[in-house]
């Protein structure tokens, strides 16, 4: 093999007869070290020499990276470590793999570097995300709700504040996932428990739910505790016990409510008022009430439940007189005059009313209790209360055996509301069309 002493000119003026796959120029000043061309490739260092009696070659790497003299030191460093017994190869072979292990070992702490500084709400978004398929549309709307930041400007449901105050759960959304330790969440307990117990009780059950999500997850089950961090004695003292609410109507209050209720000036209101007391569903699910859900000819009541995902209730005569008289201003049955929602919870208006009736303390949800008690009266099965209310069944017969019809639940149903109507002075003729009522005082 005929040999020159590389220079820059040579190096890049060296060519491969297109007639050849490949040629080689060896340098006359580094034993091995070569350089190595194709018609169409690019060039290339190389270092050839033998090793235990056969013939080997390396490749260096391309003269656009490599220099000549950096070429000639490594072709030398080759054949020093063939002179010392070694085989090159495996010692490029070592490099290679302690390089691939190196960046390997960069990839995983780059990985555990951003799931450590994964954050409570990237996760608990991803949990929603998940989860939603299987929830009720009042259990998302609480997810969402109690997460959500403050500061928008609203003029519904602020208590004349004008802005939207965060969600409880709203804090702790920006900490990394491996913060949420028992301690952070105590002091997010004490510090929401003084202001806001009840409903920082509900973002409690949330919580402990995705982190028990959490804790099952392949990825962030690295990060959380197994024994569930929002599940301590100090948290739960925190936030206290959720006290037992009586609030109820007495059969004798009924005329007086009634009246008072009836003379709200917005008609959807005081049709909201009546329909809460009468059907005992809870207030979000009236209000979430569509006219899609109105079903005139078989006369039920379709109601988005927030433990069965929906339930069908009957559509008895006198709140389907109510229902008939709103006007249609968008999909919502009880919808507000400003905008295109259902209308705000009229807390307020009810409050007035009772006071005027000379009623204390009786709150929206006070009318499902209501409605639950009043029923005594009439000795109705529990299990049709229930399943009117939705309420899970308390019973095995009544949770694998009795799922009662519509037409069974209505016999019942109507039986409850005429009584109601008996009590409190209203004269209502149930096969008069609808909206055509009168009052007794």
């Amino acid at each position: 093999m005929a040999r020159v002493a590389f220079t820059a000119g040579r190096v890049s003026g060296f060519k491969c007869p297109p007639d050849k796959a490949q040629a080689f120029l060896w340098d006359a000043t580094a034993p091995g070290l070569g350089l190595r061309v194709t018609p169409n490739g690019k060039p290339a260092y190389i270092f050839q020499g033998a090793y235990l009696g056969k013939d080997l070659r390396l490749t260096i790497g391309s003269p656009e990276a490599w220099s000549i003299s950096q070429a000639q030191a490594k072709a030398r460093e080759f054949q020093r470590l063939i002179d010392e017994g070694t085989d090159p190869r495996s010692l490029k072979a070592e490099k290679l793999a302690a390089a691939s292990a190196e960046k390997q070992r960069q990839q995983v702490a780059a990985k555990e570097a951003a799931a450590q500084a994964l954050t409570v709400g990237e996760a608990w978004s991803e949990y929603v995300k998940e989860r939603t398929p299987h929830w009720g549309e009042l259990h998302i709307k609480d997810h969402a709700r109690l997460a959500r930041a403050g500061g928008l400007e609203s003029t519904r449901g602020t208590r004349g504040r004008g802005v939207t105050i965060a969600g409880p759960l709203h804090p702790l959304m920006g900490l990394a996932l491996v913060e949420l330790t028992p301690q952070a969440i105590e002091a997010w307990a004490t510090q929401q428990g003084k202001t806001r117990p009840t409903t920082a009780r509900l973002a409690w059950r949330l919580l402990r739910a995705f982190l028990t999500w959490c804790s099952e997850h392949p990825t962030y089950g690295q990060l959380v505790s197994d024994k569930n961090p929002a599940k301590t004695r100090r948290t739960r003292e925190a936030l206290g016990k959720q006290g037992v609410k009586t609030d109820a109507l007495l059969k004798e209050q009924l005329p007086v409510w009634f009246q008072h209720v009836r003379l709200i000036g917005n008609p959807c209101i005081a049709a909201y008022l009546q329909t809460l007391l009468l059907t005992g569903a809870r207030p979000g699910e009236v209000l979430a009430l569509k006219w899609e859900d109105i079903n005139t000819q078989w006369h039920g009541l379709t109601i988005r439940d927030k433990v069965e995902g929906e339930r069908v209730i009957p559509l008895t005569p006198y709140v389907h007189s109510l229902i008939a008289a709103l006007p249609r201003r968008n999909e919502w049955v009880f919808s507000s005059f400003t905008t295109n929602d259902p209308m705000s919870k009229p807390h307020s208006q009810h409050s007035q009313a009772c006071a005027a009736a000379g009623i204390d303390g009786l709150t929206l949800h006070g009318l499902r209790r209501s409605f639950a008690s009043l029923t005594e009266w009439l000795e109705i099965p529990a299990g049709v209360v229930a399943q009117i209310q939705g309420h899970k069944p308390s019973a095995t017969a009544e949770k694998h055996y009795k799922r009662r019809p519509l037409d069974l639940l209505r016999l019942h149903h109507e039986k409850i509301e005429a009584w109601v109507l008996e009590q409190a002075g209203v004269t209502f003729a149930p096969k008069a069309e609808p909206g055509k009522l009168t009052l007794v005082g």
